[in-house]
């Protein structure tokens, strides 16, 4: 299935659109876009044991931080990031970022980023409840670092 252009799913400094879903490949692609506020720190660090993700920047610079090590990721740059590596993005600069997402196997989807989102709203203005955060995650197939 591939996903109605307008939707967004928005957490906080970050927005998601799902461009095809993992059901539309039989599994073996899902790729969402992701916008990146200037100065947001998104996500929790995190791996993934079951899928690998390669990101690929669209438009400003995106720091990823993978196994410990920082990477600028602008447009046109591209990183892979291995199953069970511990990973993170932020966005240092002034301007938004933009990149592509390339999950393989196809097996994270927008329910994913839904889910979470409804934890960040039921925080209102508070902090986020992170056990319910973790919870999401691990339904998901993501395990936050320690």
């Amino acid at each position: 299935m591939v996903l109605n252009e307008s939707e967004e799913i928005r957490l906080g400094g970050l927005t998601i659109r799902f461009r095809i879903e993992g059901d539309a490949s039989r599994g073996s692609v899902a790729m969402f876009e992701f916008a990146v506020a200037a100065g947001a720190k998104v996500p929790i660090a995190h791996s993934h044991n079951r899928y690998e993700e390669t990101i690929y920047g669209l438009a400003g610079v995106l720091t990823m931080t993978v196994d410990g090590k920082r990477t600028e990721i602008g447009p046109g740059d591209v990183l892979c990031i291995p199953r069970g590596v511990i990973h993170r993005f932020d966005n240092f600069h002034s301007t938004e970022a933009k990149a592509l997402a390339i999950i393989t196997p196809g097996i994270l989807g927008p329910d994913y980023f839904r889910e979470i989102a409804t934890v960040l709203q039921r925080a209102a203005n508070g902090p986020p409840d992170l056990a319910a955060i973790a919870v999401v995650m691990q339904r998901h197939g993501l395990t936050p670092a320690s």
